[in-house]
């Protein structure tokens, strides 16, 4: 099976840090070309723009278009697809915000769906096409575990993330006779990350630390312990890693899963 060859173009929503970042950088590992995507500083951007040139990107541009309007969502793609081809779209652009059903403002609802849902359902309408007419295409939605069973005081995110699970199979259906083994064909499918080590966890992750006499890998065993029986978190970069595996040729009879990255989580 021949090697991912190099020149590949890349969208990755909310790239800018964490587990998105990490995305990328996996990606420019594949000598890809990157269009980053999200809400940051002028700083923000640069430092990732320099992290992903490092990792051996052949190129890398900035995209900040709010993912709550559709209109903007249009204005993404037409940009991102009148600058050439897209051969790889990895939606990881997210939000949370946690309240009891009853005491979730109907607003909150609104832009979980949006930016965690619809814009994947829209990015995905923009990109397939495209990529079908190639025979090589990969889209690889970050969903969550919570993607696959349900948590309480999240019913947008959780909803969201369900969602996203199911469209992606349909997507994957619609287009799994698209191309060839030689080509790659066209995949869909989702990654279900379950504790990552992140910086939005250092608090808490130092908080149970702080009960373990400042023991940081205990205070992690102790965080994760009631829901991941591994009782490790997962790096990033091997979420990353398994996003730049999927976009592989090798992968081309991988489409519809669900991949679940969370130690055991959802096996109980």
């Amino acid at each position: 099976m021949h090697a991912a060859p190099a020149g590949r173009r890349a969208l990755v929503t909310g790239s800018f840090q964490g587990i998105r970042l990490a995305i990328a950088e996996a990606l420019a590992a594949e000598q890809c070309h990157l269009v980053l995507h999200g809400i940051a500083s002028p700083e923000q951007q640069q430092a990732a723009c320099g992290r992903v040139l490092a990792a051996g990107a052949l190129s890398v541009s900035c995209m900040d278009h709010d993912l709550a309007a559709a209109d903007r969502i249009d204005d993404l793609m037409a940009t991102v697809l009148a600058a050439g081809p897209l051969d790889i779209l990895v939606n990881n652009a997210g939000i949370q915000q946690t309240a009891p059903l009853a005491e979730m403002p109907t607003e909150v609802w609104d832009r979980v769906i949006a930016i965690n849902l619809s814009a994947a359902f829209m990015t995905m309408k923009a990109a397939l096409p495209g990529m079908a007419a190639r025979g090589y295409g990969r889209v690889v939605n970050v969903a969550s575990v919570h993607g696959l069973v349900a948590s309480t005081h999240k019913a947008p995110y959780v909803a969201a993330k369900f969602g996203l699970v199911g469209l992606s199979k349909v997507a994957a259906l619609e287009y799994a006779s698209v191309g060839s083994r030689e080509q790659g064909g066209v995949t869909v499918n989702c990654i279900c990350p379950g504790w990552t080590e992140t910086a939005i966890l250092e608090p808490q992750i130092a908080a149970r630390a702080a009960s373990f006499g400042g023991d940081r890998e205990a205070g992690i065993r102790d965080l994760v312990s009631e829901k991941q029986p591994s009782r490790r978190m997962s790096a990033p970069a091997e979420i990353g890693q398994l996003t730049a595996w999927l976009c592989h040729p090798i992968a081309h009879n991988i489409t519809g899963t669900s991949i679940p990255v969370e130690g055991g989580w959802t096996s109980q």
